[in-house]
């Protein structure tokens, strides 16, 4: 499953790097649509990894891979301890991190709970529907 990667039209000067485009905290958080905490909270659980450069955290273009990466699994239903585990087959196989790599079996598994969910939450919206009209009558 490939990832479309969404190109920064605004590129961030590093001081020390001016050719290599970097990123601040901000500039990923507006592009991808996350909070300041979302992105320190991906940091804290190792899925990132930006350098420091003084408080500021400065992120490459590996980061923004991965945090797509991540985004993406999210987004399919996987636990961050399924994407990190992702994440690290593919650099052990010294594969760039822009792919959700997944195997059949375990999309199969995550149609089937997602699927599982999907149903718990149409029964639970029914249950509540009926407690409002109950409620509203």
């Amino acid at each position: 499953m490939n990832l479309e990667m969404i190109e920064n039209t605004e590129p961030v000067a590093s001081p020390s790097r001016d050719r290599i485009r970097t990123y601040t905290i901000g500039d990923l958080a507006r592009e991808f649509g996350v909070t300041l905490r979302t992105l320190r909270f991906y940091e804290d659980r190792g899925l990132l990894s930006p350098r420091r450069e003084g408080l500021a955290r400065i992120y490459d273009a590996q980061d923004r891979s991965r945090l797509a990466v991540i985004l993406k699994g999210k987004r399919l239903g996987f636990t961050l301890t399924e994407i990190r585990a992702m994440l690290a087959e593919e650099e052990q196989a010294d594969q760039s991190a822009a792919n959700l790599k997944l195997s059949l079996s375990q999309i199969e598994d995550q149609i089937t709970h997602l699927e599982q969910q999907k149903l718990e939450i149409e029964e639970a919206l029914v249950e509540l529907r009926a407690r409002r009209e109950a409620l509203a009558a």
